[in-house]
């Protein structure tokens, strides 16, 4: 295969950047507040596409009901489980 070629071709660029890179002290590296500010950002906005995604979820739901997509409009679901885990066809 390519493999054993591959790391038999870079086992040297791989020792001369073991040589030439320089591991920095443990008192030298400090967290941020700019790497917090982008932890909480990035958290902000899985939090609003978490919000979008429901609101989305929500009108589909009422366009369902309503008949919208062509269907018959049907009863809204209320999240109780029946136990019957058929669809509205009747078909399993």
């Amino acid at each position: 295969m390519l493999l054993p070629e591959l790391v038999t071709l870079l086992a040297p660029v791989l020792d001369l950047v073991r040589l030439t890179d320089e591991v920095p002290e443990p008192e030298d590296v400090k967290a941020g507040w700019g790497a917090l500010a982008i932890f909480a950002l990035m958290a902000l906005a899985v939090a609003l596409l978490g919000w979008s995604l429901f609101r989305q979820l929500r009108k589909v739901e009422h366009g369902r009901v309503t008949g919208v997509y062509g269907d018959v409009p049907a009863e809204p679901r209320d999240g109780a489980d029946d136990g019957d885990d058929r669809n509205d066809s009747g078909r399993p």
